[in-house]
């Protein structure tokens, strides 16, 4: 892919071994969730890609939601303050809601949220995330369904952006600064 001045992608997780791994994850999920109802909120905008092939991954009747939080900007790094950008469309109260988000980096965002669909009276909330980077993580934060660990590098494709690019990439690169 076509990069901008100055940065070059280096491929840290080919999208078949992504494939692979969200298909198992969905499986977990149609056994955890069997004769229950279950609420899949997409954490936006990093998760729609992740989201997309997990439902389709689970074989259970399944609702969706999204909400949209910011703690980056147009940053590398997470600022450490979270906003509601996009709340839920429906409530969640008695539901079996499974959070949906592309990384967990800091654990502030997903800390929040997972308070938040508690406090709303969900039946029950299990945090599932495609990348998990505990080497930055501030505050504790359950992760049920987890794809894979990676180092702190920012990382870009498979939805998850930098000032809106490389969304579209297949796999999950290193973005690197030159």
């Amino acid at each position: 892919m076509q990069t901008f001045p100055g940065e070059r992608l280096e491929v840290l997780l080919a999208h078949s071994e992504i494939k692979h791994r969200v298909e198992s994850i969905g499986k977990r999920i149609t056994m955890d969730y069997d004769g229950k109802a279950l609420l899949l909120v997409g954490i936006l905008k990093g998760s729609f890609v992740f989201m997309a092939d997990l439902v389709r991954s689970i074989d259970l009747p399944v609702a969706v939601d999204f909400m949209a939080m910011s703690s980056y900007g147009a940053a590398t790094k997470s600022s450490g303050v979270v906003r509601i950008l996009k709340d839920l469309d429906h409530g969640v109260d008695g539901r079996h809601v499974v959070i949906v988000e592309d990384i967990v980096d800091t654990g502030l965002t997903l800390n929040y949220i997972y308070g938040h669909m508690r406090s709303r009276g969900a039946a029950s909330v299990k945090i599932c995330s495609l990348l998990d980077k505990p080497s930055r993580r501030q505050v504790a934060v359950p992760l049920h369904y987890k794809g894979f660990e990676i180092p702190d590098e920012f990382v870009v494709g498979y939805g998850l952006d930098v000032d809106e690019r490389y969304r579209n990439l297949p796999d999950v690169c290193r973005l690197v600064q030159e």
